[in-house]
């Protein structure tokens, strides 16, 4: 496997019926963005506080329009109050699923991983 390989590995939790995405979150940025990665996380940054579920909700709606699926198949399965988080991604395959990430983590700077 390559470096790159082992790097979606980390970020990408692959089970017998969903795909868990591994997500550490900034919140108060100046602007909604993939920003690379962290501490084996998509690393996310949103413009949205991190009260009443505001950030988690932002985080969703941008995983949902990046990934390019539906709201709907984005859900939050862990760390609620935490800026380390888990989102279960359902209507895409792994496949799919770890070649957008690539694209997206391609087009940042020092994040390319092929």
């Amino acid at each position: 496997m390559s470096d790159g390989g082992r790097e979606l590995a980390r970020l990408i939790e692959v089970g017998p019926d969903s795909l868990v995405l591994h997500v550490y979150v900034q919140p108060r940025s100046g602007r909604d963005a993939i920003a690379g990665r962290h501490d084996g996380a998509l690393k996310v940054r949103v413009r949205a506080a991190p009260v009443d579920g505001a950030a988690n909700d932002a985080v969703r709606d941008l995983l949902a329009a990046e990934i390019g699926i539906p709201k709907r198949c984005v859900d939050l399965v862990a760390g609620a109050t935490s800026r380390k988080k888990r989102f279960r991604i359902e209507g895409i395959g792994a496949a799919e699923l770890e070649a957008r990430l690539v694209e997206l983590l391609d087009g940042i700077p020092g994040q390319r991983l092929g």
